[in-house]
C-alpha cells in the first residue's frame, strides 16, 4: 500500500488554504472556475509569466515541497494541459507572420510545462513525468507512482494533477454536447435529466511514499477500463471488489463522479446497484466540476472524510448505515467510455 502525505487541492470550492465543505460556491453561467489563492510562494514576475495551468500546479505544489523539498520524482497528470498557450503562439506564427514571437507562450505550450517548472523552481532533476491520458490521466500516474515506489522502498514522488477551463477545448466539447446548453447551477445539476454537465477545473497534489507514519490516506488499488458496455463495468468492479474485500465486506461509502448527465446514468445507477444497502453514497462534481482529471479532487475530498470522521451533507445522495467511514471506493466515468475504480483506505 502506498500513502498520501499532506495533499493540497485548488478547486471551484474553499479548499486551499482554508478548507470548508459545508457550503458550496455556486457555479457562474455554467462554468465552476477554480478560486486561486494569492500564490504566496512564487515570486510575482514569474507568476505573471505562467499560464494559469502551471500557475495552479506550482501554488499546489509549494507548500508540499517546503516539507519535502527534493522529492525522487515529479508525476503530473493533465488532458489539456497548456492547450490555450499552445493556441496563442499558434495565432501568434499567423499574426506576426513567423516573426518575434513571445517566447513565454511556446514554453508553456505542451502538456509536461507544469512538471517542468516544478522541477525547475526547486531544481530538481530526477524522474520527471506527465500522464496525458483524458480522462484516466490522474490514474495511470497513480499505477505510475505505486508501480515505482515497489521497486523504491524508501523513495518518495510528487504527484498531482491539473487541468484548467480552455477557451479551445471548451468550445469543442460544447459543440460536441458535453456541456448543458440552459443556464444551470451547480446546486441544482441532479435535479431534472438532461443531456450534458457543467465543466470544471482543479489543481491537486500529494507526496506519495510507503511511509504510514503521518499518512493522511493509504491507497489501496487502481483499476481502468475502457468500454461503453455497463455489463463490462459491473463485472469489472465484482472482479475489483473480490480482489480487495474478504466475502461480505464492502466500502465504507461510494463516492461517484456523478456529473448530471442522463447520457452516464445507465453506469451510475449499475455500480450504485451493485453495493449493498447499507454502503451510503456520495458524489462530488457538483463541487468541481466535469473535468478529465476530476477523480484527483475525489481523493482530495476522502481524505478530508477520514481527517475530520464525516461526510459533508452536501456530498451525500444515498444514506446506508452509520458507521466510521474507513474504506472509500471512488467511481469515476469520463464520458461514458473511460471507467475508473480507485480505493482509498484511512490509517
Amino acid at each position: 500500500m502506498a500513502y498520501f502525505h499532506l495533499p493540497v487541492c485548488i478547486s471551484p470550492q474553499n479548499s486551499f488554504p482554508e478548507v470548508d465543505l459545508y457550503q458550496i460556491r455556486e457555479s457562474k453561467n455554467n462554468l465552476l472556475e477554480v478560486m486561486e489563492p494569492a500564490y504566496p510562494g512564487i515570486p510575482a514576475a514569474a507568476r505573471r509569466r505562467m499560464g494559469k495551468s502551471v500557475r495552479m500546479a506550482v501554488g499546489a505544489a509549494l507548500p508540499i515541497l517546503e516539507k519535502f523539498p527534493q522529492p525522487d520524482g515529479i508525476i503530473i497528470a493533465t488532458a489539456n494541459g497548456g492547450m490555450e498557450d499552445c493556441i496563442k503562439f499558434l495565432n501568434q506564427i499567423v499574426e506576426y507572420n513567423e516573426g518575434l514571437l513571445t517566447p513565454a507562450n511556446f514554453v508553456q505550450s505542451t502538456s509536461n510545462a507544469a512538471a517542468s517548472q516544478i522541477a525547475l523552481v526547486t531544481k530538481n532533476h530526477n524522474y520527471n513525468i506527465t500522464h496525458v491520458h483524458r480522462g484516466l490521466a490522474f490514474e495511470n500516474a497513480l499505477m505510475d507512482t505505486m508501480m515505482l515506489l515497489k521497486e523504491n522502498k524508501d523513495a518518495g514522488y510528487l504527484l498531482g494533477s491539473t487541468d484548467v477551463i480552455s477557451a479551445y477545448n471548451y468550445n469543442i466539447d460544447r459543440n460536441a454536447g458535453c456541456f448543458r446548453d440552459e443556464l444551470i447551477l451547480n446546486t441544482h445539476l441532479f435535479q431534472s435529466k438532461a443531456k450534458g454537465t457543467i465543466p470544471g477545473e482543479g489543481a491537486f497534489m500529494v507526496m506519495m511514499n510507503n511511509q504510514k507514519m503521518g499518512a493522511s490516506a493509504g491507497l489501496n488499488s487502481v483499476k481502468t477500463i475502457h468500454s461503453i458496455d455497463p455489463l463490462t463495468i459491473l463485472k469489472t468492479l465484482e472482479k475489483f471488489l473480490s480482489e480487495n474485500f474478504m466475502p461480505g465486506e464492502w466500502p465504507d461509502l461510494l463516492l461517484t463522479g456523478e456529473d448530471g448527465d442522463e447520457r452516464l446514468l445507465p453506469y451510475i445507477d449499475i455500480v450504485e446497484s451493485s453495493m449493498d444497502k447499507c454502503v451510503p453514497v456520495a458524489r462530488f462534481k457538483h463541487f468541481c466540476g466535469d473535468y478529465c482529471t476530476a477523480s484527483s479532487f475525489a481523493c482530495w475530498i476522502s481524505m478530508q472524510i477520514f481527517e475530520t470522521g464525516t461526510i459533508p451533507e452536501l456530498l451525500i445522495k444515498k444514506r446506508g448505515a452509520t458507521k466510521p467511514v474507513r474504506k472509500i471506493l471512488i467511481y469515476n466515468n469520463f464520458r461514458g467510455a473511460q471507467h475508473a475504480f480507485i480505493l482509498v483506505s484511512a490509517v
